[in-house]
């Protein structure tokens, strides 16, 4: 599988370059960034790991090379600033984020091909990605809340000093404000979160709202996020690339589920070697189904005010 990180330059695509490149399952990584000289030597530093960390064939290139990508991975954009919401981003990074799609549809863009984005608001450029490039809509999705789900299940265990791994806690909606905690089905191997006492309304509450506030807390400590947007990355692209048929809350068009439709926000997904093969209707409680429903009103709104933009 050929994958080319549009943006790889990036913090956020550079780190995701190395994660796919440590999994050792993609064949070749095209690292393409509207400053050559950067990515040049982010694909000549990932070279050098080649004989530790597998065979990938790594480069840099451009939009005419890319044309035979399985995997389009758009991680460019503007940084979002400590203090603005991710849906602030869309007057500053649509216009880019539309010219990204044209300059792949001019070079050749495959009819097997996905469009995998990661830039911010990513919700809003995953439906506008799907509308630009005319592709099935399964073929185009989003990140979504997959970092969101991975840092709530990881500052749930470390709060209550359990495995990480072994915690399973949902985000699902908008990655952004109106972002929804499932707390119906988090579990700990198999267990019930909820039934711990420790698990109290209060803590349930600090939690969320820590996960919530993450991407601005990492900005500011460190300028923004890399390494677990990185792996949860390439946890996206490996259930592509082994059909594995994982069920992830990335972010697609949704078209009936939780009566929810033409929007792209995360709900249950199940993501193989086609993308997005279905969205699953697990049961919610009501208040977490009201919220979704919310989410997506939310950012309904936002894409209206987009078209009205543009």
């Amino acid at each position: 599988m050929k994958v080319t990180i549009i943006g790889g330059g990036g913090r956020v695509g550079s780190c995701a370059a190395y994660a796919l490149q440590c999994g050792g399952l993609v064949s070749e990584l095209q690292i393409l960034d509207a400053n050559r000289d950067l990515a040049e030597g982010e694909a000549l530093d990932l070279l050098h790991g080649s004989a530790l960390a597998g065979d990938a064939r790594i480069y840099a290139g451009d939009y005419a090379r890319a044309a035979d990508s399985d995997i389009f991975l758009i991680t460019a954009g503007l940084r979002r600033k400590p203090d603005e919401s991710r849906l602030d981003l869309i007057s500053r990074n649509v216009e880019l984020f539309l010219s990204i799609i044209e300059s792949i549809k001019s070079a050749g863009l495959r009819n097997e091909a996905h469009i995998f984005v990661v830039s911010n608001p990513v919700d809003i450029l995953t439906q506008l990605a799907l509308q630009g490039t005319k592709l099935p809509w399964n073929q185009v999705y989003g990140l979504g809340t997959m970092l969101d789900t991975s840092r709530f299940s990881s500052l749930i265990a470390q709060e209550l000093k359990l495995a990480a791994s072994q915690v399973k806690a949902l985000i699902l909606g908008e990655h952004g404000d109106s972002m929804i905690p499932i707390w119906s089905s988090a579990s700990v191997n198999g267990l019930p979160l909820t039934g711990l006492a420790e698990c109290s309304p209060g803590f349930q509450n600090a939690v969320f709202e820590r996960t919530k506030g993450s991407g601005a807390e990492v900005i500011k400590r460190k300028g923004g996020a890399g390494w677990a947007v990185g792996i949860a990355i390439r946890d996206v692209v490996h259930a592509v690339l082994l059909d594995k048929k994982a069920l992830l809350p990335v972010s697609s068009l949704v078209q009936g589920a939780y009566g929810i439709r033409e929007v792209c926000l995360s709900v249950p997904s199940v993501v193989g070697r086609g993308g997005v093969q279905s969205h699953v209707e697990i049961k919610l409680w009501p208040k977490e189904l009201a919220a979704l429903q919310a989410s997506a009103r939310t950012l309904r709104e936002t894409l209206a005010k987009v078209g009205a933009h543009r």
